[in-house]
């Protein structure tokens, strides 16, 4: 999430007045993310998120990304729900980008996720798997193997500026996985983007916490499901000192696999994809950080990062570096 567009007073309550949500309140910028516009908009009938899609975001893509969100919602998952206009339609238009308004969900979401918060996501990305097995939509992932090489030109003539090794790492590690990336895995709708800003939590009547929504479904996609997983072990098991956590790993593989058994090729395949989960990680913040708008109301995430985690998983000669058995 992000601000790049500024909405005026006057068209955001024309806008508002399309759908039956009340009279606005109040309308807050969220900085957090680096794609899209975002607003917390309050009204008087309650809490709602507002969406404008930036120039990134096809807005082909849109449809599928809507009708997702409405098809696990339907099927119990928390997710947000778009909101349709007076008129049935949910994608519109406001300050000249396509926008949407979808349902606002409580919870916070953890800067330095515990391990118990990272099994609790193993259960709730199987459950996101599973209910999303029969969504009639496809969408290519425009941000896999094969379009990491093309971010790589893009960024590689700056990539210096950055670190002066950047360059000829991701230039050899691109070979390598262009080379090896799995052909033959179990393949499904993925989040493709589930950071700890991207899950919330609540308080449980046991005193823990539960899942009480996945949010910013903008880079989900079909692709290999164990792909996500590897996503999330650099997204949640690494420490702010860069050391890599295997309890927090385990925990979240663990509780995955009770709900959606992982077959022993995908559990083989976990360093190779966590090494591509970083770089595709590791390409976008380049460009990003090379590329950001002076002024927009958005966070830098620091690329180098991910050149640290890339390491780690080349280290790595099978799943046993994840705390888990082969």
């Amino acid at each position: 999430m992000a601000v790049y567009t500024e909405v005026p007073d006057d068209e955001l309550d024309s806008f508002a007045r399309e759908y039956d949500i009340g009279r606005v309140v109040s309308c807050k910028g969220i900085a957090e993310g680096v794609e899209n516009s975002n607003y917390l908009l309050q009204t008087d009938r309650g809490s709602y998120i507002l969406t404008l899609y930036e120039k990134r975001v096809d807005p082909a893509e849109l449809p599928f990304f809507l009708g997702l969100m409405e098809h696990l919602a339907a099927r119990g998952l928390a997710c947000p729900t778009p909101i349709p206009g007076r008129d049935g339609r949910a994608l519109r238009s406001l300050c000249g980008r396509p926008a949407a308004i979808v349902s606002f969900l409580a919870g916070v979401w953890h800067a330095r996720p515990r391990p118990e918060h990272c099994a609790a996501l193993g259960e709730a990305m199987a459950e996101m798997h599973l209910k999303g097995a029969d969504f009639g939509g496809r969408r290519p992932n425009s941000l896999s193997v094969a379009g990491w090489r093309p971010l790589f030109e893009a960024i590689r003539p700056r990539a210096g500026q950055i670190d002066p090794s950047l360059a000829p790492l991701v230039a050899d590690e691109l070979d390598l996985l262009e080379a090896s990336w799995p052909s033959d895995l179990p393949v499904g709708l993925i989040h493709a983007d589930l950071f700890p800003d991207n899950v919330f939590f609540l308080p449980t009547d046991a005193g823990g916490e539960r899942v009480s929504g996945l949010i910013d479904f903008y880079f989900a996609c079909t692709d290999i499901l164990a792909y996500d997983l590897a996503i999330c072990l650099n997204a949640w098991c690494f420490e702010t000192d860069g050391a890599f956590n295997a309890t927090k790993a385990r925990l979240m593989l663990g509780a995955y696999r009770k709900r959606r058994p992982l077959s022993e090729p995908e559990l083989a395949a976990l360093p190779l994809l966590a090494r591509g989960a970083a770089l595709r990680f590791l390409l976008t913040r380049a460009y990003d950080w090379l590329n950001t708008p002076a002024g927009a109301l958005v966070k830098r995430k620091d690329p180098l990062e991910y050149l640290r985690k890339l390491r780690f998983h080349q280290g790595l000669t099978g799943p046993g570096g994840y705390g888990i058995a082969p």
